[in-house]
């Protein structure tokens, strides 16, 4: 076993070629039985195999690889499905593309849409086979890690305790302690890997560098410190190294680029999604009588105050506060909105007006900015971008994620601001639908 374990990560990249090459021959193939020309070498077989290449290798780092080991099989395959899904529709085009010449008139046919369909089930199950396969090879060959859990509070302990066991065929949880536990370094001894959570900083260097010279794998929460490094430039004055974090916002190019973006995205967004707007609006109106529409002072960029609208998913007239697990105010309708964040369409019309942008930091309510301000000043950090439809709090978090996470989430996109992680994120929000049960929900209690 040991033997095997030291090709590990070779055995892993030839499972992942084989599965990715396999996804290409089966929609190759299906789509070869009505274009013969693309099962031979043909310059339509040639940018074909091009285009799927490329566009694979960049939506999958998109949506994340072939990470077995590091994710669940579920999300491994629920990503790769949606990369391979949209890989085949761009492959798919280009092939109409190619066959529009003088042979067929010049004109455009969209055949073989059944087994372009096929094509895409088959991969599903290709990489459902893989990831289980890929990830039973894995903690075959590598037992779960010994793993001790340092946060700097009691109270972080079971939330930080039950995140780390999602992921029980990885971590063996030895034990749970806080910082000032005096036989903490007798602990670390015990452990492979060790989880710092919210440690004060001269505890989590002292430890951390113990972990170092023992060989534990460490695991720290970021803080804001750590953001701004990790985000930071090497710079290298004589033999002196530093890590340079410019006080920089987003350019003036980057804003422009930005908010074409979102005119162009929430205007196209309102006009597809305008059927399923009649249709909840029939709903909400058919299920009280109320108002189809909620609206509610939120803030956004420089604390700039504005009225964000999304459907109605609460009774009228009743207090406003977070949602939290079984909430009797929440409509039986509204329920099947926010699953499937539905209730947040409206907000496209936000986007469009410009309040918001397509990715940014939520916009909280003003209630709770107070609230999360007063106990974690930083908060307002958030406030130096214009608030988003999603964000990483989205894509990464939960609607109950705590306002230290969601603030340290968010000042992660803000420091390493791209269009490109723009981009990113909203193809990552894709993946949010099909964990609805996971990433909307509620606090235990108001």
């Amino acid at each position: 076993m040991n033997y095997i374990r030291r090709f590990k990560n070779s055995i892993i990249s030839i499972l992942a070629l084989i599965m990715y090459a396999l996804c290409l021959a089966i929609l190759l193939v299906l789509l070869g039985i009505e274009n013969w020309q693309i099962l031979g070498l043909s310059r339509t077989s040639i940018i074909m195999v091009f285009t799927f290449t490329i566009m694979g290798f960049l939506l999958v780092r998109a949506y994340g690889g072939y990470n077995v080991g590091v994710r669940k099989s579920r999300p491994i395959v629920i990503s790769l499905s949606l990369a391979m899904m949209i890989d085949d529709i761009i492959t798919y085009l280009v092939l109409i593309i190619m066959n529009t010449n003088d042979a067929n008139g010049r004109r455009i046919e969209f055949g073989s849409v059944g087994f372009l369909l096929l094509a895409i089930i088959g991969q599903i199950v290709i990489i459902s086979i893989f990831a289980r396969l890929g990830n039973g090879f894995y903690f075959l060959v590598n037992p779960a890690e010994k793993t001790l859990i340092i946060t700097g509070d009691k109270e972080d302990m079971e939330r930080v305790e039950k995140a780390v066991l999602i992921f029980h065929n990885r971590y063996t949880i030895t034990g749970c302690t806080w910082a000032e536990d005096e036989d903490i370094e007798n602990k670390i001894a015990e452990a492979d890997s060790v989880f710092f959570y919210d440690v004060p900083k001269d505890v989590q260097e002292r430890l951390a560098g113990l972990c170092y010279r023992t060989h534990r794998s460490i695991y720290i929460n970021p803080d804001i410190q750590d953001i701004l490094i990790h985000s930071g430039q090497e710079i290298f004055f004589s033999d002196i190294p530093f890590y340079h974090t410019s006080a920089r916002n987003i350019t003036f190019e980057q804003r422009i680029v930005k908010r074409l973006g979102d005119i162009f995205v929430s205007f196209a967004g309102l006009i597809l999604t305008s059927p399923i707007f009649l249709v909840a609006a029939v709903m909400i109106k058919h299920e009280d009588k109320g108002p189809v529409f909620f609206r509610q002072e939120r803030a956004t960029v420089g604390g700039r105050v504005f009225r964000i609208i999304k459907f109605r998913t609460m009774k009228e007239n009743i207090e406003n506060f977070s949602v939290t697990r079984n909430d009797d105010r929440i409509t039986k309708v509204g329920k099947w909105l926010r699953r499937y964040r539905i209730d947040e369409l409206p907000q496209l019309i936000n986007i469009l007006k410009g309040d918001m942008s397509l990715v940014g930091p939520r916009p909280e309510m003003m209630k709770n900015v107070e609230e999360y301000t007063a106990s974690l000043p930083e908060f307002t950090y958030r406030l130096r971008m214009k608030a988003g439809l999603t964000g990483y709090a989205q894509v990464m978090g939960k609607y109950n994620t705590t306002s230290r996470d969601k603030l340290i989430l968010d000042l992660m996109y803000i420091e390493n601001f791209s269009i490109a992680n723009d981009i990113k994120i909203l193809l990552q929000t894709v993946t949010v639908f099909f964990t609805a049960d996971e990433s909307t929900e509620a606090f235990d209690g108001k």
